[in-house]
Protein backbone atom coordinates (compact mmCIF):
# COMPACT_ATOMS: atom_id res chain seq x y z
CA UNK A 1 0.00 0.00 0.00
CA UNK A 2 1.16 3.63 -1.13
CA UNK A 3 1.90 5.78 1.31
CA UNK A 4 1.28 9.71 1.64
CA UNK A 5 1.97 12.72 3.65
CA UNK A 6 0.05 14.74 6.09
CA UNK A 7 2.20 18.02 4.89
CA UNK A 8 2.65 18.45 1.13
CA UNK A 9 5.51 21.27 1.80
CA UNK A 10 7.79 18.69 3.40
CA UNK A 11 8.54 17.20 0.15
CA UNK A 12 11.14 19.73 -2.01
CA UNK A 13 10.11 18.25 -5.59
CA UNK A 14 6.85 19.02 -7.24
CA UNK A 15 6.55 16.98 -10.51
CA UNK A 16 5.59 18.21 -13.95
CA UNK A 17 4.23 14.78 -16.49
CA UNK A 18 5.02 16.53 -19.93
CA UNK A 19 5.60 13.18 -21.28
CA UNK A 20 2.86 12.01 -20.32
CA UNK A 21 0.78 14.66 -20.99
CA UNK A 22 1.41 15.44 -24.76
CA UNK A 23 2.48 11.64 -26.24
CA UNK A 24 -0.29 9.34 -26.66
CA UNK A 25 -0.78 6.25 -23.84
CA UNK A 26 -1.95 2.92 -22.97
CA UNK A 27 -5.87 3.14 -23.23
CA UNK A 28 -5.90 -0.15 -20.73
CA UNK A 29 -5.13 0.94 -17.03
CA UNK A 30 -4.33 -2.32 -15.73
CA UNK A 31 -0.91 -4.03 -14.85
CA UNK A 32 -1.52 -6.71 -16.83
CA UNK A 33 1.79 -8.32 -19.36
CA UNK A 34 0.84 -7.46 -23.04
CA UNK A 35 1.42 -6.38 -26.05
CA UNK A 36 0.59 -2.40 -26.46
CA UNK A 37 0.12 -0.43 -29.41
CA UNK A 38 -0.88 2.90 -30.15
CA UNK A 39 1.02 4.38 -27.09
CA UNK A 40 4.32 6.03 -26.20
CA UNK A 41 3.67 4.02 -22.11
CA UNK A 42 1.41 2.74 -20.03
CA UNK A 43 0.82 4.13 -17.11
CA UNK A 44 1.60 1.99 -13.49
CA UNK A 45 2.10 2.69 -10.34
CA UNK A 46 5.41 1.07 -8.58
CA UNK A 47 5.04 -2.23 -6.00
CA UNK A 48 5.25 -1.30 -2.31
CA UNK A 49 8.24 -2.51 -0.19
CA UNK A 50 8.12 -3.85 3.26
CA UNK A 51 11.46 -2.24 4.81
CA UNK A 52 13.10 0.52 2.86
CA UNK A 53 15.91 1.60 4.13
CA UNK A 54 18.33 3.96 2.46
CA UNK A 55 22.13 2.64 1.66
CA UNK A 56 23.44 5.76 -0.34
CA UNK A 57 22.22 8.82 -2.18
CA UNK A 58 24.52 11.15 -4.51
CA UNK A 59 24.78 14.87 -3.19
CA UNK A 60 25.74 15.97 -6.95
CA UNK A 61 22.72 14.30 -8.25
CA UNK A 62 20.56 15.74 -5.24
CA UNK A 63 21.87 19.29 -6.04
CA UNK A 64 20.99 19.39 -9.35
CA UNK A 65 17.47 18.44 -8.39
CA UNK A 66 17.26 20.92 -5.99
CA UNK A 67 17.65 18.64 -3.20
CA UNK A 68 19.64 19.31 0.06
CA UNK A 69 21.13 16.51 2.97
CA UNK A 70 17.57 17.46 5.45
CA UNK A 71 15.60 16.40 2.36
CA UNK A 72 17.55 13.23 1.37
CA UNK A 73 17.77 12.18 5.36
CA UNK A 74 14.15 12.53 5.61
CA UNK A 75 11.21 9.54 5.63
CA UNK A 76 9.59 11.28 2.55
CA UNK A 77 12.79 10.88 0.53
CA UNK A 78 12.84 7.05 1.39
CA UNK A 79 9.61 6.18 0.75
CA UNK A 80 9.25 8.12 -2.83
CA UNK A 81 12.50 6.90 -3.96
CA UNK A 82 11.59 3.53 -2.80
CA UNK A 83 8.55 3.47 -4.72
CA UNK A 84 6.14 3.16 -1.03
CA UNK A 85 5.33 7.19 -1.60
CA UNK A 86 3.06 8.48 -5.00
CA UNK A 87 2.27 11.52 -4.80
CA UNK A 88 -1.31 13.35 -6.32
CA UNK A 89 1.09 15.65 -8.98
CA UNK A 90 2.77 12.49 -9.91
CA UNK A 91 1.75 9.88 -13.04
CA UNK A 92 3.73 7.23 -12.91
CA UNK A 93 4.43 5.17 -16.17
CA UNK A 94 6.41 2.58 -18.36
CA UNK A 95 7.16 3.47 -21.32
CA UNK A 96 6.70 1.35 -24.24
CA UNK A 97 9.86 0.83 -26.76
CA UNK A 98 11.56 -2.17 -28.97
CA UNK A 99 15.19 -2.92 -29.82
CA UNK A 100 17.60 -5.07 -31.63
CA UNK A 101 19.16 -7.31 -29.29
CA UNK A 102 22.33 -9.35 -30.27
CA UNK A 103 21.77 -8.20 -33.98
CA UNK A 104 18.02 -9.98 -33.80
CA UNK A 105 14.82 -7.81 -33.68
CA UNK A 106 12.61 -8.47 -30.83
CA UNK A 107 10.02 -6.77 -30.90
CA UNK A 108 8.60 -5.27 -28.18
CA UNK A 109 10.13 -4.91 -24.87
CA UNK A 110 9.73 -1.69 -22.74
CA UNK A 111 10.37 -0.53 -19.12
CA UNK A 112 10.32 -4.26 -17.55
CA UNK A 113 11.34 -2.84 -14.20
CA UNK A 114 11.76 0.61 -14.38
CA UNK A 115 8.67 3.00 -13.62
CA UNK A 116 8.91 7.01 -14.26
CA UNK A 117 7.69 8.80 -11.36
CA UNK A 118 7.73 12.00 -13.75
CA UNK A 119 9.47 15.00 -13.76
CA UNK A 120 10.44 18.13 -12.13
CA UNK A 121 12.17 21.62 -13.18
CA UNK A 122 15.31 22.77 -11.15
CA UNK A 123 16.45 25.83 -10.56
CA UNK A 124 18.35 26.42 -13.49
CA UNK A 125 15.32 25.05 -15.74
CA UNK A 126 16.72 22.14 -16.38
CA UNK A 127 14.30 18.98 -16.80
CA UNK A 128 15.07 15.96 -15.20
CA UNK A 129 12.72 12.50 -15.45
CA UNK A 130 13.35 10.73 -12.33
CA UNK A 131 13.01 6.68 -12.65
CA UNK A 132 12.67 3.90 -10.28
CA UNK A 133 14.65 0.99 -11.61
CA UNK A 134 13.32 -2.41 -9.59
CA UNK A 135 10.26 -0.80 -8.70
CA UNK A 136 7.97 -3.92 -9.73
CA UNK A 137 6.34 -5.20 -12.67
CA UNK A 138 4.58 -3.17 -15.34
CA UNK A 139 3.01 -4.32 -18.72
CA UNK A 140 6.32 -4.78 -20.19
CA UNK A 141 7.54 -7.33 -18.01
CA UNK A 142 6.87 -10.28 -19.89
CA UNK A 143 7.73 -13.13 -17.43
CA UNK A 144 9.68 -11.17 -14.88
CA UNK A 145 9.28 -9.79 -11.74
CA UNK A 146 10.29 -5.96 -12.28
CA UNK A 147 12.23 -6.67 -9.16
CA UNK A 148 16.02 -5.66 -8.65
CA UNK A 149 18.67 -6.87 -6.20
CA UNK A 150 21.32 -5.16 -4.30
CA UNK A 151 24.11 -6.23 -6.39
CA UNK A 152 23.01 -5.05 -9.94
CA UNK A 153 21.44 -1.88 -7.94
CA UNK A 154 24.73 -1.01 -6.45
CA UNK A 155 26.75 -1.51 -9.36
CA UNK A 156 24.53 0.97 -11.49
CA UNK A 157 24.53 3.32 -8.83
CA UNK A 158 28.04 3.82 -8.26
CA UNK A 159 29.20 3.40 -11.74
CA UNK A 160 26.90 6.14 -13.16
CA UNK A 161 28.47 8.82 -10.58
CA UNK A 162 31.66 7.53 -11.43
CA UNK A 163 31.03 7.92 -15.04
CA UNK A 164 29.81 11.65 -14.54
CA UNK A 165 33.20 12.44 -12.93
CA UNK A 166 35.32 10.56 -15.51
CA UNK A 167 33.21 13.25 -17.63
CA UNK A 168 31.27 10.50 -19.49
CA UNK A 169 28.22 11.75 -20.61
CA UNK A 170 25.42 9.22 -18.68
CA UNK A 171 22.56 9.07 -16.94
CA UNK A 172 22.40 10.13 -13.10
CA UNK A 173 21.62 7.76 -9.83
CA UNK A 174 20.21 9.53 -6.80
CA UNK A 175 19.44 6.87 -4.28
CA UNK A 176 20.16 3.26 -3.60
CA UNK A 177 17.54 1.95 -1.08
CA UNK A 178 17.45 -1.77 -0.23
CA UNK A 179 13.58 -2.88 -0.08
CA UNK A 180 13.56 -5.25 2.90
CA UNK A 181 12.14 -7.93 0.87
CA UNK A 182 14.44 -11.04 -0.89
CA UNK A 183 13.75 -11.06 -4.42
CA UNK A 184 15.11 -14.50 -6.04
CA UNK A 185 17.74 -14.52 -8.85
CA UNK A 186 19.58 -16.93 -10.74
CA UNK A 187 22.88 -14.82 -11.22
CA UNK A 188 24.38 -16.99 -13.95
CA UNK A 189 21.68 -18.95 -15.25
CA UNK A 190 22.36 -22.35 -14.18
CA UNK A 191 19.48 -23.46 -12.12
CA UNK A 192 20.53 -22.65 -9.07
CA UNK A 193 18.79 -19.31 -7.84
CA UNK A 194 19.06 -17.85 -4.35
CA UNK A 195 17.02 -15.54 -2.64
CA UNK A 196 19.25 -11.95 -2.87
CA UNK A 197 18.63 -8.57 -0.85
CA UNK A 198 15.70 -6.51 -3.27
CA UNK A 199 17.05 -2.87 -3.87
CA UNK A 200 15.72 -0.05 -5.99
CA UNK A 201 17.89 2.63 -7.40
CA UNK A 202 16.14 6.00 -8.38
CA UNK A 203 18.10 7.02 -11.73
CA UNK A 204 17.95 10.63 -13.44
CA UNK A 205 18.15 12.39 -16.81
CA UNK A 206 16.77 14.71 -19.28
CA UNK A 207 14.92 12.16 -20.80
CA UNK A 208 15.12 7.55 -20.76
CA UNK A 209 14.28 7.47 -24.58
CA UNK A 210 16.12 5.03 -26.52
CA UNK A 211 16.44 4.28 -29.98
CA UNK A 212 14.38 1.24 -29.64
CA UNK A 213 11.23 4.30 -28.85
CA UNK A 214 11.38 4.60 -32.27
CA UNK A 215 11.85 1.72 -33.73
CA UNK A 216 8.56 -0.17 -32.39
CA UNK A 217 6.43 2.12 -34.16
CA UNK A 218 7.98 2.46 -36.98
CA UNK A 219 8.14 -1.81 -36.81
CA UNK A 220 4.29 -1.59 -36.26
CA UNK A 221 3.94 0.90 -39.04
CA UNK A 222 2.29 3.76 -36.31
CA UNK A 223 4.27 6.28 -38.54
CA UNK A 224 1.58 9.05 -36.76
CA UNK A 225 2.84 8.02 -33.12
CA UNK A 226 6.53 7.85 -34.40
CA UNK A 227 6.18 11.49 -35.63
CA UNK A 228 4.75 12.86 -32.87
CA UNK A 229 7.32 11.25 -30.72
CA UNK A 230 10.05 12.70 -33.02
CA UNK A 231 8.62 16.55 -32.85
CA UNK A 232 8.34 15.72 -29.12
CA UNK A 233 11.96 14.63 -28.72
CA UNK A 234 12.94 17.82 -30.58
CA UNK A 235 11.39 20.32 -28.76
CA UNK A 236 11.99 19.09 -25.57
CA UNK A 237 15.70 17.92 -25.56
CA UNK A 238 17.22 19.57 -28.94
CA UNK A 239 15.96 22.94 -28.66
CA UNK A 240 18.54 24.39 -30.68
CA UNK A 241 16.60 22.23 -33.23
CA UNK A 242 13.54 23.92 -35.54
CA UNK A 243 10.84 21.03 -35.06
CA UNK A 244 8.67 22.54 -37.07
CA UNK A 245 10.40 21.54 -40.19
CA UNK A 246 9.30 17.83 -40.82
CA UNK A 247 11.73 15.60 -42.52
CA UNK A 248 14.36 18.87 -42.06
CA UNK A 249 14.30 18.39 -38.85
CA UNK A 250 14.07 14.77 -38.23
CA UNK A 251 17.45 14.78 -40.50
CA UNK A 252 18.53 17.45 -38.37
CA UNK A 253 18.06 15.79 -35.33
CA UNK A 254 19.52 12.74 -36.26
CA UNK A 255 22.89 13.62 -37.33
CA UNK A 256 22.82 14.97 -34.19
CA UNK A 257 22.25 12.17 -32.22
CA UNK A 258 25.11 10.55 -34.04
CA UNK A 259 27.17 12.94 -33.47
CA UNK A 260 26.32 12.72 -29.74
CA UNK A 261 26.47 8.63 -29.68
CA UNK A 262 30.26 9.23 -31.11
CA UNK A 263 31.44 11.47 -28.83
CA UNK A 264 30.04 9.17 -25.90
CA UNK A 265 31.84 6.33 -27.34
CA UNK A 266 34.98 8.33 -27.75
CA UNK A 267 34.70 8.29 -23.96
CA UNK A 268 33.78 5.03 -23.12
CA UNK A 269 37.20 3.75 -25.58
CA UNK A 270 39.70 6.18 -23.20
CA UNK A 271 38.86 4.39 -19.88
CA UNK A 272 38.56 1.23 -21.27
CA UNK A 273 34.50 0.95 -20.14
CA UNK A 274 32.80 -1.93 -21.99
CA UNK A 275 29.43 -1.52 -21.55
CA UNK A 276 28.75 -5.56 -22.40
CA UNK A 277 24.85 -5.44 -24.06
CA UNK A 278 24.92 -2.49 -26.79
CA UNK A 279 21.78 -3.55 -27.93
CA UNK A 280 19.23 -0.84 -29.93
CA UNK A 281 16.93 -0.46 -26.58
CA UNK A 282 20.11 0.65 -24.27
CA UNK A 283 21.05 3.31 -26.00
CA UNK A 284 20.26 6.78 -25.63
CA UNK A 285 19.37 9.47 -28.10
CA UNK A 286 20.63 11.58 -25.91
CA UNK A 287 23.52 10.10 -26.30
CA UNK A 288 24.08 9.32 -22.61
CA UNK A 289 25.24 6.04 -21.38
CA UNK A 290 22.42 3.78 -19.89
CA UNK A 291 21.07 0.56 -18.61
CA UNK A 292 24.64 -0.09 -16.76
CA UNK A 293 23.82 -4.17 -16.69
CA UNK A 294 27.06 -6.56 -17.52
CA UNK A 295 29.53 -3.62 -17.79
CA UNK A 296 32.96 -4.11 -17.35
CA UNK A 297 36.44 -2.03 -17.39
CA UNK A 298 39.30 -3.22 -19.22
CA UNK A 299 41.92 -4.47 -17.04
CA UNK A 300 44.05 -6.29 -18.88
CA UNK A 301 44.39 -4.50 -22.54
CA UNK A 302 42.37 -7.30 -24.78
CA UNK A 303 40.21 -5.22 -27.08
CA UNK A 304 38.33 -9.00 -27.46
CA UNK A 305 37.05 -8.59 -23.84
CA UNK A 306 33.50 -8.47 -23.13
CA UNK A 307 32.16 -8.49 -19.66
CA UNK A 308 28.93 -10.27 -20.54
CA UNK A 309 28.49 -13.97 -20.25
CA UNK A 310 26.10 -13.88 -22.43
CA UNK A 311 28.29 -13.12 -25.39
CA UNK A 312 30.83 -15.21 -23.88
CA UNK A 313 31.20 -16.84 -27.42
CA UNK A 314 30.07 -14.45 -30.05
CA UNK A 315 31.98 -11.34 -28.41
CA UNK A 316 29.19 -8.78 -30.62
CA UNK A 317 30.03 -6.37 -27.51
CA UNK A 318 33.82 -6.31 -26.68
CA UNK A 319 35.39 -3.46 -25.95
CA UNK A 320 37.04 -3.25 -29.02
CA UNK A 321 33.43 -3.71 -31.18
CA UNK A 322 31.84 -1.06 -29.79
CA UNK A 323 32.58 1.88 -32.29
CA UNK A 324 31.16 -0.72 -35.01
CA UNK A 325 27.75 -1.52 -33.11
CA UNK A 326 27.10 1.67 -31.81
CA UNK A 327 27.17 2.58 -35.87
CA UNK A 328 24.92 -0.72 -36.88
CA UNK A 329 22.54 0.80 -33.81
CA UNK A 330 22.30 4.20 -35.38
CA UNK A 331 21.79 2.85 -38.77
CA UNK A 332 18.62 1.07 -37.11
CA UNK A 333 17.48 4.43 -36.21
CA UNK A 334 18.20 5.63 -39.73
CA UNK A 335 16.34 2.65 -40.74
CA UNK A 336 13.17 3.38 -37.83
CA UNK A 337 12.64 6.65 -39.35
CA UNK A 338 13.40 6.39 -43.36
CA UNK A 339 9.15 5.91 -43.39
CA UNK A 340 8.72 9.62 -42.34
CA UNK A 341 11.79 11.03 -43.78
CA UNK A 342 12.12 9.39 -47.30
CA UNK A 343 15.44 11.05 -48.31
CA UNK A 344 17.92 8.10 -48.14
CA UNK A 345 20.60 10.07 -49.13
CA UNK A 346 20.41 12.77 -46.95
CA UNK A 347 19.94 9.56 -43.79
CA UNK A 348 23.22 8.78 -45.22
CA UNK A 349 24.96 11.84 -44.68
CA UNK A 350 23.31 12.50 -41.52
CA UNK A 351 24.77 8.71 -40.58
CA UNK A 352 28.16 9.88 -41.75
CA UNK A 353 28.49 12.39 -38.97
CA UNK A 354 28.91 9.36 -36.55
CA UNK A 355 32.28 8.18 -38.82
CA UNK A 356 33.57 11.24 -38.76
CA UNK A 357 33.35 12.11 -35.52
CA UNK A 358 34.46 8.92 -34.13
CA UNK A 359 37.40 9.00 -36.49
CA UNK A 360 38.34 12.79 -35.38
CA UNK A 361 37.62 12.24 -31.60
CA UNK A 362 39.15 9.32 -31.23
CA UNK A 363 42.45 10.09 -33.20
CA UNK A 364 42.71 13.56 -30.80
CA UNK A 365 41.72 11.51 -27.74
CA UNK A 366 44.59 8.50 -28.54
CA UNK A 367 46.96 11.76 -28.73
CA UNK A 368 45.75 13.41 -25.50
CA UNK A 369 45.83 9.80 -23.86
CA UNK A 370 50.24 9.05 -24.78
CA UNK A 371 50.42 13.15 -24.29
CA UNK A 372 51.63 14.10 -28.05
CA UNK A 373 49.95 18.16 -27.95
CA UNK A 374 51.95 18.69 -31.65
CA UNK A 375 51.35 16.42 -34.57
CA UNK A 376 54.54 14.40 -36.46
CA UNK A 377 54.35 11.89 -39.27
CA UNK A 378 55.35 9.26 -37.25
CA UNK A 379 52.61 9.89 -34.64
CA UNK A 380 49.84 7.13 -36.13
CA UNK A 381 52.81 4.34 -35.91
CA UNK A 382 53.68 5.26 -32.63
CA UNK A 383 49.79 4.77 -31.67
CA UNK A 384 49.42 1.96 -33.13
CA UNK A 385 52.84 0.26 -32.00
CA UNK A 386 51.92 0.79 -28.02
CA UNK A 387 48.68 -0.86 -28.71
CA UNK A 388 49.91 -3.44 -30.34
CA UNK A 389 51.98 -3.98 -28.06
CA UNK A 390 49.91 -3.97 -25.02
CA UNK A 391 48.28 -6.88 -26.28
CA UNK A 392 51.05 -9.42 -25.93
CA UNK A 393 50.64 -9.63 -22.04
CA UNK A 394 48.27 -8.62 -19.57
CA UNK A 395 48.90 -5.41 -18.95
CA UNK A 396 46.21 -2.88 -17.12
CA UNK A 397 45.29 -0.25 -19.53
CA UNK A 398 44.75 2.31 -16.72
CA UNK A 399 47.61 2.18 -14.88
CA UNK A 400 49.89 2.00 -18.27
CA UNK A 401 48.48 5.14 -19.63
CA UNK A 402 48.49 6.80 -16.23
CA UNK A 403 52.43 5.70 -15.43
CA UNK A 404 53.13 6.59 -19.00
CA UNK A 405 53.25 10.03 -17.50
CA UNK A 406 55.66 9.84 -15.74
CA UNK A 407 58.41 9.12 -18.09
CA UNK A 408 60.75 11.72 -18.02
CA UNK A 409 62.59 12.81 -21.42
CA UNK A 410 65.87 13.10 -19.92
CA UNK A 411 65.89 9.50 -19.00
CA UNK A 412 67.81 7.71 -21.58
CA UNK A 413 68.19 4.25 -19.49
CA UNK A 414 65.93 1.70 -21.13
CA UNK A 415 65.49 -0.23 -17.72
CA UNK A 416 64.23 2.10 -15.80
CA UNK A 417 61.85 3.43 -18.43
CA UNK A 418 60.03 0.22 -18.62
CA UNK A 419 60.11 0.17 -14.59
CA UNK A 420 58.14 3.11 -14.96
CA UNK A 421 55.07 1.15 -16.78
CA UNK A 422 55.80 -2.33 -14.87
CA UNK A 423 53.76 -1.80 -12.15
CA UNK A 424 50.80 -2.67 -14.92
CA UNK A 425 52.07 -5.65 -15.68
CA UNK A 426 49.75 -8.91 -14.25
CA UNK A 427 52.37 -11.18 -14.22
CA UNK A 428 55.54 -9.87 -15.15
CA UNK A 429 58.01 -12.62 -14.49
CA UNK A 430 56.16 -14.64 -17.32
CA UNK A 431 56.98 -11.85 -20.01
CA UNK A 432 59.50 -12.80 -22.38
CA UNK A 433 62.63 -10.96 -22.99
CA UNK A 434 61.99 -9.97 -26.84
CA UNK A 435 58.47 -8.71 -25.42
CA UNK A 436 60.56 -6.64 -22.74
CA UNK A 437 63.23 -5.05 -25.55
CA UNK A 438 60.17 -4.23 -27.75
CA UNK A 439 58.49 -2.30 -25.28
CA UNK A 440 61.93 -0.46 -24.00
CA UNK A 441 62.47 0.12 -27.60
CA UNK A 442 58.92 1.64 -27.90
CA UNK A 443 59.35 3.69 -24.85
CA UNK A 444 62.84 5.29 -26.18
CA UNK A 445 61.12 6.22 -29.22
CA UNK A 446 58.62 7.69 -27.25
CA UNK A 447 60.73 10.10 -25.12
CA UNK A 448 62.41 11.11 -28.17
CA UNK A 449 59.05 12.80 -29.42
CA UNK A 450 58.05 14.09 -25.89
CA UNK A 451 61.33 15.88 -26.21
CA UNK A 452 59.74 17.62 -29.60
CA UNK A 453 56.73 18.27 -27.80
CA UNK A 454 57.84 21.75 -26.71
CA UNK A 455 56.07 21.17 -22.79
CA UNK A 456 58.42 20.42 -19.90
CA UNK A 457 57.78 16.61 -18.19
CA UNK A 458 55.57 18.58 -15.11
CA UNK A 459 52.88 20.21 -17.24
CA UNK A 460 52.85 17.22 -19.72
CA UNK A 461 52.31 14.67 -16.85
CA UNK A 462 49.42 17.36 -15.86
CA UNK A 463 47.51 17.35 -18.80
CA UNK A 464 47.95 13.66 -19.36
CA UNK A 465 46.46 13.24 -16.11
CA UNK A 466 43.66 15.38 -17.33
CA UNK A 467 42.24 12.17 -19.57
CA UNK A 468 43.94 9.16 -17.91
CA UNK A 469 41.86 8.40 -14.60
CA UNK A 470 43.88 7.27 -11.50
CA UNK A 471 41.09 5.63 -10.39
CA UNK A 472 38.02 3.28 -12.53
CA UNK A 473 35.37 1.35 -11.17
CA UNK A 474 36.66 -2.22 -11.35
CA UNK A 475 34.23 -4.65 -10.61
CA UNK A 476 36.54 -6.09 -7.83
CA UNK A 477 36.24 -2.98 -6.11
CA UNK A 478 32.07 -3.20 -6.84
CA UNK A 479 32.00 -6.50 -5.18
CA UNK A 480 33.62 -5.88 -2.11
CA UNK A 481 31.43 -2.85 -1.30
CA UNK A 482 28.04 -5.11 -2.07
CA UNK A 483 29.95 -7.60 0.73
CA UNK A 484 29.62 -5.12 2.91
CA UNK A 485 26.40 -4.26 2.40
CA UNK A 486 25.08 -7.22 2.79
CA UNK A 487 26.31 -7.69 6.19
CA UNK A 488 24.83 -4.14 7.49
CA UNK A 489 27.97 -1.51 6.10
CA UNK A 490 27.30 0.79 4.16
CA UNK A 491 30.68 3.13 4.35
CA UNK A 492 32.44 1.39 1.66
CA UNK A 493 29.50 2.38 -0.47
CA UNK A 494 29.91 6.27 0.97
CA UNK A 495 34.02 5.72 0.40
CA UNK A 496 33.14 5.04 -3.20
CA UNK A 497 31.20 7.55 -4.22
CA UNK A 498 33.79 9.58 -2.58
CA UNK A 499 36.84 8.57 -4.58
CA UNK A 500 35.29 8.52 -7.63
CA UNK A 501 34.26 12.78 -7.11
CA UNK A 502 37.76 13.47 -8.23
CA UNK A 503 38.89 10.00 -10.20
CA UNK A 504 41.89 11.81 -11.77
CA UNK A 505 43.70 13.35 -9.03
CA UNK A 506 46.22 11.13 -7.04
CA UNK A 507 44.15 10.76 -3.51
CA UNK A 508 47.08 8.58 -1.80
CA UNK A 509 45.19 7.27 0.97
CA UNK A 510 43.17 5.71 -1.57
CA UNK A 511 46.32 4.12 -3.31
CA UNK A 512 44.81 0.85 -2.77
CA UNK A 513 41.75 1.30 -4.73
CA UNK A 514 44.26 2.08 -7.78
CA UNK A 515 45.40 -1.08 -7.85
CA UNK A 516 45.17 -3.68 -10.67
CA UNK A 517 42.63 -6.41 -10.41
CA UNK A 518 44.22 -8.70 -7.35
CA UNK A 519 44.50 -12.53 -8.32
CA UNK A 520 41.38 -13.74 -5.74
CA UNK A 521 39.01 -11.70 -8.23
CA UNK A 522 40.15 -12.99 -11.60
CA UNK A 523 37.64 -16.19 -11.89
CA UNK A 524 35.28 -14.68 -9.03
CA UNK A 525 31.42 -14.21 -9.48
CA UNK A 526 30.79 -10.38 -9.88
CA UNK A 527 34.68 -9.88 -10.14
CA UNK A 528 35.14 -10.72 -13.69
CA UNK A 529 32.37 -11.81 -16.32
CA UNK A 530 28.92 -11.32 -15.27
CA UNK A 531 25.52 -12.14 -16.70
CA UNK A 532 22.76 -9.65 -17.50
CA UNK A 533 21.08 -10.38 -14.13
CA UNK A 534 24.02 -9.01 -12.48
Amino acid sequence: MHTSVSDRSEVALAFENQFADTLPGDQDHHNTRRQVTGACYSFVAPTPVSAPVLVAYSKEAAAELGLHEEDCRSPWFTDMFSGNLVLADMKPYAMCYGGHQFGTWAGQLGDGRAINLGEIVNGGDQRWTLQLKGAGPTPYSRSADGLAVLRSSLREFICSEAMHHLGIPTTRALSLILTGDRVLRDMFYDGHPELEPGAVVCRTSPSFLRFGNFEIFSARKEYDVLEELLRFTIKNDFPDIDDSSGADSYLEWFAEVCRRTAVMIVHWMRVGFVHGVMNSDNMSVLGLTIDYGPYGWLEGYDPTWTPNTTDAQGRRYCYGNQPYMAQWNLMQLANAIFPVVKEEKRLQEALDTYRLTFQEEWQRTLKAKLGLYTTEKNDDQLISSVLELLTKTETDMTIFFRNLGHVEMSEKNGDRLLEIVSDAFYSPGDIDKDHLNDLKSWLHLYRLRMRRNELDDEERRKRMNLVNPKYVFRNYLAQQAIDKVEQGDYSEVEELLDLFRNPYDEQPERQRDAAKRPEWARNKPGCSMLSCSS
